[in-house]
């Protein structure tokens, strides 16, 4: 299993909770999460332990939201193609993807892992500079990796799991 699939595991992402994530409110609600966070962290400076409560509603909304939304009447905006597509990479191992759509997802997650190592090195020490920059790596990295999900998506049109994931109407 791929660690990207682990992760999904963790979050007990199961058929219905895919369905239900591929709805572009889920998918939008889910972009203020991180500056968020962010802020909510920050704030330890100004309300002290206080700020665990935002960080616990903020860790909570992480969990729910995939869950939060009914599953979309149609597929084909950018947010629900951008979830297909991450299905697609989580099953990689069992289903390959086509050639070349095997190294820029792979160098965008570790890009966007780079900026979370920065990101959180700037909250811990509190650098504005450090803080900001992580961010904005981290997430202009999981947008452009999302991206690519909806050109994998393009590109594996043909595939049983796409039909079967947008259901008979899909």
């Amino acid at each position: 299993m791929t660690p990207e699939g682990r992760l999904a595991r963790l979050h007990r992402m199961d058929d219905g909770a895919w369905a239900r994530h591929a709805n572009p409110w889920s998918v939008w609600t889910r972009v203020p999460i991180l500056p968020l966070l962010v802020l909510a962290v920050w704030s330890r400076e100004w309300i002290g332990w206080w700020a665990l409560l935002p960080v616990a509603a903020l860790l909570a909304w992480t969990w729910v939201n995939p869950r939060a939304f009914p599953p979309p009447r149609r597929l084909e905006n950018w947010g629900s193609r951008a979830v297909l597509g991450e299905r697609l990479w989580l099953e990689r191992k069992e289903t390959p993807v086509p050639p070349r759509h095997r190294l820029a997802p792979k160098l965008l997650n570790a890009m966007a892992a780079a900026g979370g190592l920065l990101l959180i090195y700037g909250l811990v020490w509190l650098l504005p500079w450090a803080t900001l920059t992580g961010l904005a790596v981290a997430m202009l990295s999981k947008f452009w990796f999302l991206d690519r999900m909806t050109w994998l998506v393009a590109d594996m049109e043909g595939d049983s799991r796409l039909a079967r994931w947008r259901g008979p109407d899909g």
